[in-house]
């Protein structure tokens, strides 16, 4: 009960998902289709995309809302305590083990578990969740008594999972078991028109948490916003809102009231970096490179 109740008051700060962009209609038509569902979800995209606002609203949606919604980040796990943190552990099993303790995937039974940084994890221990998922059971660190779980699976990842099972470094069969569904969240540079919506959205929500009295953000001010290439995505906007409203003392923010990263910012004026030789992808970068800088107009691009 406690923890549902933490997890309920956690999902309430999650519901400003915004974005009208073409590529966020996909994604919130797919949420729409899939949450009712049991189905297992993976969330592909950068870091700051928006990963886990996906999962909670995939949860909120579901017939599991009023069960609990665990979130685990995998990245953070040390190896050798994987198996008791998301399987659970009996007393004495090992020298800290001072009494039993539930894993992630015990406690999240009848409601959602989220995996975050899923492609993080070495080949054994894949193994081990792949062998969970496939029984819907886990038996603790030192005990054999298996125990019956039931939990909606969501995971993510911001590697390129595909290319990880081409190399053998992530396992083709987990990746089917986790993946029945896929979800593809857009970098925000390519999010046009959200930009913004949300540089508004963040506007009003710092404004009132400071309890400071700034009403907009200049045009020239949105225009730098806009050609700006985002690479921590739309938590790195938040920041930037946020920072910018504590740091302003008028009423109205102004393009030096944002600290960008000068190089990204240097980047965007001069030559274009590629990542590929391949013509028809370089054609295509120049391309979105220009329609950005025209604000998305294709008669002035």
């Amino acid at each position: 009960e406690k923890q549902k109740e933490i997890s309920n008051v956690i999902d309430s700060k999650f519901h400003d998902f915004v974005g009208r962009s073409e590529a966020m209609l996909e994604v919130f038509n797919t949420i729409k289709k899939v949450a009712k569902t049991d189905a297992n979800v993976l969330i592909l995209g950068e870091n700051g995309t928006g990963k886990e606002l996906v999962a909670r609203a995939l949860h909120r949606d579901s017939p599991r809302n009023d069960e609990v919604f665990i979130s685990v980040d995998l990245g953070s796990i040390a190896e050798t305590l994987f198996e008791s943190e998301l399987f659970g552990h009996e007393k004495g099993a090992f020298t800290d083990a001072k009494k039993d303790k539930p894993g992630r995937f015990e406690i999240a039974t009848g409601g959602t578990l989220f995996l975050d940084e899923i492609g993080n994890l070495s080949l054994p221990l894949q193994a081990k969740l792949l062998t969970v998922i496939e029984r819907r059971e886990v038996i603790r660190v030192g005990s054999n008594k298996p125990k019956g779980i039931d939990v909606r699976l969501i995971c993510a990842t911001n590697n390129n999972i595909h290319q990880m099972v081409n190399e053998s470094v992530f396992r083709q069969d987990l990746l089917y078991r986790i993946n029945t569904v896929e979800i593809h969240l857009p970098p925000l540079r390519e999010r046009y028109g959200d930009i913004p919506l949300l540089a508004n959205h963040f506007l009003g929500v710092y404004s009132k948490k400071y309890k400071k009295n700034i009403k907009n953000i200049s045009a020239e001010a949105i225009k730098k916003l806009e050609t700006y290439r985002w690479p921590g995505n739309v938590r790195e906007l938040q920041h930037a809102i946020e920072r910018a409203i504590i740091m302003s003392d008028s009423n109205v923010l102004q393009p030096d009231d944002f600290f960008l990263s000068t190089q990204q910012q240097a980047s965007q004026g001069g030559g274009i970096e590629f990542d590929t030789y391949n013509l028809d992808e370089i054609e295509k970068q120049i391309i979105v490179k220009v329609l950005k800088q025209f604000q998305g107009n294709i008669t002035q691009a």
